[in-house]
């Protein structure tokens, strides 16, 4: 089998332009977790595809947290569907960085992302962001991991924010809390 190309990265000019882009949701009825980012980086707009900037980190702890068997390029994202997962975002728009969001863009998107969850029933929604998180669902004093909220059967679990820009958690530690995530998903029982 040939080796995949490498996809080329994106000038600076694209890089500007995919400014307010959407990066289109890897989503499907009944997924086992649905991860859901901030929002798309300029990176990602530019070449359609989730958390693909070099560096970021959601690729290598999806792997370490036993989702995949090996680590995804962004490129392969559309794979996840196979295993159960997707991915999603609080707010649709791209921007350099999610500190040019408001905590109304994100109480909006928060909205948005709660039909959207109602409507496709993943079993595990898994915020990547707890700041995002909770901007978008007004939980002021949420921290890490499983909430006691749920939207319908839909567990919610929060993880760190996996950019590389991200010092507080090291990738052994997100390692381990994709991990948490990966065995609550699995243990839990099919939607009715």
């Amino acid at each position: 089998m040939p080796t995949p190309r490498r996809p080329r990265r994106p000038t600076q000019e694209e890089l500007l332009a995919a400014a307010g882009k959407t990066v289109p949701d890897i989503i499907a009825p009944d997924l086992r977790v649905l991860f859901c980012g901030i929002n798309p980086g300029l990176y990602s707009a530019a070449v359609g595809h989730h958390f693909a900037r070099p560096g970021n980190r959601f690729w290598p702890a999806l792997h370490a947290g036993g989702f995949t068997d090996r680590v995804l390029s962004p490129h392969e994202e559309r794979e996840l569907l196979r295993l159960g997962y997707g991915i999603t975002n609080v707010v649709d728009r791209a921007t350099a960085s999610a500190d040019e969001l408001s905590t109304d863009e994100l109480a909006a998107g928060g909205r948005a992302l709660q039909a959207k969850v109602r409507r496709h029933r993943p079993r595990f929604l898994a915020v990547l962001g707890i700041g995002a998180y909770r901007s978008a669902f007004g939980r002021p004093r949420a921290t890490p991991g499983p909430q006691p909220e749920t939207l319908g059967d839909t567990r919610i679990w929060v993880l760190p924010n996996p950019s590389g820009l991200n010092a507080n958690y090291q990738p052994r530690q997100l390692a381990a809390m994709f991990r948490s995530l990966r065995d609550a998903a699995l243990s839990a029982p099919a939607p009715p």
